[in-house]
């Protein structure tokens, strides 16, 4: 009686596939940098504007500032976009009314930074009781 082998196919190399191919390259791009939202876009421009405001005028230094998400409901017209606290050296900004409400001429990063930067400068001319213009002439020289 005669014992027959049974036919082996021939290993591949390991770098193969199972179909004979050589490995593929990976589908998936190497991972994407982290995408900022606009929470985090909102309060660097907010801390930037606010640490230009504080080195430049000695009566903000110890002046919070904080970032709310709304103002508190109120019967009063209209939404306010900050408010300001002397007593407790605090200027609240209420990031949703500021990013909503307000007309930009061009939807960029931008003129959205800058209309966030105006109103911190608006909020903190309130809580000095001086003209905004008058808080950073040279901030505004692109006017």
């Amino acid at each position: 009686m005669i014992r027959r082998r049974a036919a082996r196919t021939p290993r591949r190399p390991s770098r193969h596939g199972r179909h004979g191919r050589e490995g593929r390259s990976p589908v998936v791009r190497p991972p994407l940098l982290p995408l900022e939202t606009r929470e985090e876009r909102f309060d660097f421009s907010v801390g930037t504007a606010a640490e230009f405001l504080r080195s430049a005028w000695p009566e903000l230094r110890d002046v919070r500032f904080e970032i709310a998400l709304m103002p508190p409901a109120t019967d009063d017209d209209g939404i306010p976009r900050w408010s300001v606290h002397t007593d407790h050296q605090l200027i609240v900004l209420y990031r949703l009314p500021i990013e909503r409400l307000s007309n930009l001429h061009r939807e960029d990063d931008l003129h959205r930074r800058m209309m966030i930067e105006g109103a911190v400068f608006r909020a903190a001319a309130e809580y000095l009781d001086r003209d905004p213009w008058d808080l950073g002439p040279e901030r505004f020289r692109y006017f």
